[in-house]
């Protein structure tokens, strides 16, 4: 997919971070824009600092079905299509995999994974029935592609989003789709997902136990000395017109992969560093 100008995009988890920076670059490109969140402040925010291009806001929680059909019915009925369907929207929990709890694992896993397979279901087939060119980016995480201590239920379901891009990208593949899949796989960003427990439902609430605490620290002293949010945009830009499928944001992950891969394959476990 080529030409950006003039096409829609539909942006979840839009009010900071990663979400908030493919929202500006995809306006940038000349798009429409449907931005999603559960954060009205930020997502006001967002949609004021994408200029004055077609900018429409729903708060969302993508964790619930019926909340991501109806971003879709009203983005179809609004714009009558949509080209690019960023799903960005994620939460992270540290931890270990023994210390979380059922809510913990429901809350992780439905933004993170539900989150994408509920916009799957809400926006491919109508995208498949536009016969246009269209592209599906899904915000993983390099922890869909590597395991690190400490991080087990994000891990979990991480892993799962990875394996829901590649399905999907295979099964539109499989019956001749004109839409591409790109599994979006960044490091360490500048962004709050060590601050994710701000928009935790009250229902999934639990109490802080001393290993979520401590990868909570360690998390966000990574992500302030990463890359901007605005690069991991750009490369996302860069997957969607050459249609290309994993974007590892850090140049030594691609070494780490290929070391992961050969260790795996002599049946040992693969070093975490």
């Amino acid at each position: 997919m080529r030409e950006l100008v003039g096409k829609v995009a539909v942006v979840t988890g839009a009010a900071s971070g990663i979400g908030r920076a493919l929202a500006l670059r995809l306006a940038a490109e000349g798009m429409t824009l449907m931005l999603a969140d559960v954060d009205h402040g930020g997502l006001a925010e967002t949609a004021a600092l994408a200029g004055d291009g077609k900018v429409l806001t729903q708060i969302t929680d993508v964790s619930d079905a019926a909340a991501v059909a109806h971003l879709a019915d009203r983005c179809f009925g609004e714009f009558g299509a949509v080209h690019v369907l960023c799903n960005n929207a994620g939460v992270y929990q540290g931890g270990h995999m023994w210390t979380r709890s059922e809510e913990d694992f429901a809350w992780l896993l439905g933004v993170n994974l539900w989150g994408v397979l509920h916009a799957v279901r809400a926006f491919v087939p109508r995208m498949i029935e536009q016969d246009t060119e269209g592209h599906i980016i899904n915000t993983v995480s390099v922890a869909g592609v590597f395991a690190v201590p400490g991080s087990g239920g994000y891990t979990v379901s991480k892993h799962a989003a990875l394996a829901a891009s590649q399905s999907l990208a295979q099964d539109l593949a499989a019956v001749g789709a004109k839409l591409r899949v790109t599994a979006l796989c960044p490091g360490a960003v500048r962004t709050r997902i060590a601050e994710s427990e701000r928009v935790r439902p009250p229902g999934l609430a639990g109490t802080p136990t001393q290993d979520e605490l401590e990868a909570l620290d360690h998390v966000g002293r990574r992500a302030a000395d990463g890359i901007d949010p605005s690069r991991v945009a750009e490369l996302a830009v860069e997957a969607i017109r050459e249609e290309r499928f994993l974007v590892l944001t850090d140049p030594k992950h691609d070494a780490r992969l290929r070391l992961q891969t050969e260790t795996l394959l002599t049946g040992h476990l693969p070093s975490y560093q």
